[in-house]
């Protein structure tokens, strides 16, 4: 006899481990998602590059983005906020013939205003991590299927709504909670997932 399939939102892969659906077989992506997805982000770099890149993803699946990352951490000074808020014209016109991102002039230019937000809302919260964790819900349960895990939630429409009010673009509430859920804000694996922190 054969073994049972996985439960709904659970994948069984070669190499033993039961992970959450939506990484396939890709090895980039399964990478991703056992060593990246839903664990915990304070790094400033890595909260501002990922807010940037959620934005990108808009209308895209997170894989064409993550196979794209070196090549925007290469054309975006590392993410680096200080140094992309000085980007001008030249360096939009330089990103929009860079073969190795998306060139999509209006996320190219929104990622240069949110690294300009950024300091607006460093000055006024001290740093973006402070920021982005004082959204983390009190209690999140743990999804058990596919039907259990939302697509936004009151805390993702609230960063939103105040990463617009700094001047932050293409940060809707849907964005907003994929950036929790990557950002380890909220543990969205599913129960049952090797790579879920708590049952």
């Amino acid at each position: 006899m054969g073994s049972a399939p996985p439960p709904e939102g659970l994948r069984d892969h070669e190499d033993g481990r039961r992970r959450c659906w939506w990484c396939g077989d890709d090895p980039l992506y399964i990478d991703y998602h056992d060593l990246e997805w839903g664990v915990p982000v304070h790094d400033e770099v890595r909260l501002f590059e990922k807010l940037c890149l959620e934005g990108f993803q808009a209308g895209l699946s997170w894989l064409t983005i993550l196979r794209k990352r070196e090549a925007f951490r290469a054309g975006f000074a590392g993410f680096d906020p200080e140094r992309v808020a000085a980007f001008d014209r030249r360096d939009v016109d330089r990103l929009l013939g860079d073969a190795g991102i998306v060139r999509h002039r209006g996320k190219i230019e929104a990622t240069i205003d949110n690294a300009v937000a950024y300091h607006r809302l460093v000055a006024e919260v001290g740093s973006l991590d402070a920021f982005v964790w004082s959204f983390a819900p009190a209690e999140h349960p743990a999804p058990h299927t596919l039907a259990d895990i939302p697509t936004t939630t009151p805390e993702s429409t609230a960063m939103a709504t105040e990463l617009k009010r700094h001047g932050f673009r293409f940060v809707g509430p849907t964005t907003a909670y994929a950036f929790m859920q990557s950002m380890g804000i909220v543990d969205d694996h599913v129960v049952g997932c090797a790579s879920r922190a708590h049952p």
